[in-house]
């Protein structure tokens, strides 16, 4: 949650023009993140990705941006970390670009369940 509004103040003081309303379009990425943690099912993190990725990018051209940048800024903070927890090992590395591939693959407008595991509740 931090992360997400520390992202948003940080673009809107940025000065990321008349785009900034587009965060309020891309709850689709929060509510999918949180479905995430709450599944806390094995493997289901691309199919989380997509899935926030596709909703938003369904909102318009906006939601789209707005995933892209969101999903950007997560993967190169979660690299950083990772730098420095694992110093420059390349960890993590290939499951960012699968990340970033299952981003991708949602705004795109692909049907996210090609990520979806099997026996991932249909809540989900």
């Amino acid at each position: 949650m931090k992360l997400f509004t520390g992202l948003l103040l940080c673009s809107l003081v940025l000065g990321v023009s008349s785009k900034w309303y587009s965060f309020l379009r891309a709850k689709d990425m929060w509510r999918a993140y949180s479905d995430m943690r709450e599944a806390n099912y094995k493997d289901s993190d691309k199919y989380f990705h997509a899935r926030g990725n596709y909703d938003a990018a369904q909102r318009g051209p906006g939601g789209a941006w707005a995933a892209k940048v969101i999903s950007d800024a997560r993967e190169n903070v979660q690299r950083v970390t990772d730098l420095f927890r694992h110093g420059d090992s390349g960890h993590g590395l290939e499951d960012s670009r699968a990340d970033q591939a299952a981003n991708e693959w949602g705004r795109s407008g692909k049907d996210p369940n090609h990520f979806r595991p099997p026996g991932l509740p249909d809540k989900y």
